[in-house]
């Protein structure tokens, strides 16, 4: 049976929006996000590591800024799902990764580091979504994946997770429950938003 909950209506909204979007002008967008990204001071921590994402469908691709990273020595990662340790289901972990390091199919349309590849606990996350808001506010598929990873990586120390998006996927409110996780900023073609730019 089909969630009926307003945030599952929005969900699915969100996915034919983003999925309807022309492949042209998406392609220009990740230019320009790559753009912003790279000269915010978002990613400034060199001591630490990004992890980004392998994009799937339509979202917005973090390859460009990962490789970027690597090449001024930001050490990288990519998240893997595996089993998780307190419960039934599966959990993200994020394995170190370098450009054209071997991948494999990691489930959901993805790509992941290999098996043995190093474990890494990154300082600074960039997250795909659905949706997002002026609070930086985060839809993400209805698992909850990146807000358990996001709850995780904050109980290390510090953490800047950061979505990114087009800006046509900003709505007026994600509505949201206990366990989600307010992003650091939110970065579309059109500049960066942070949870104190919200009206």
């Amino acid at each position: 049976m089909a969630d009926p909950s307003p945030k599952a209506i929005m969900r699915a909204a969100a996915i034919l929006r983003r999925d309807g979007l022309d492949i042209d002008d998406r392609l220009a967008w990740d230019e320009a996000i790559t753009a912003h990204l790279l000269a915010s001071n978002l990613l400034d921590d060199p001591a630490g590591c990004v992890a980004g994402y392998w994009p799937m469908r339509s979202e917005a691709d973090p390859r460009p800024v990962m490789v970027a990273l690597k090449e001024r020595g930001v050490p990288t990662a990519l998240p893997a799902m595996v089993p998780r340790a307190d419960g039934p289901g599966h959990a993200i972990t994020f394995r170190n990764w370098f450009p054209w390091a071997p991948l494999v199919p990691g489930g959901f349309g993805t790509l992941v580091p290999v098996e043995d590849a190093a474990i890494v606990h990154p300082v600074c996350l960039i997250v795909p979504l659905l949706a997002f808001d002026a609070g930086c506010r985060r839809m993400g598929y209805g698992k909850g994946h990146y807000d358990r990873a996001i709850a995780a990586l904050r109980l290390r120390g510090p953490l800047c997770a950061i979505g990114i998006a087009y800006a046509s996927q900003q709505v007026q409110e994600v509505p949201t429950e206990a366990h989600d996780e307010i992003l650091d900023a939110v970065v579309t073609e059109n500049g960066i938003i942070r949870p104190q730019d919200r009206l």
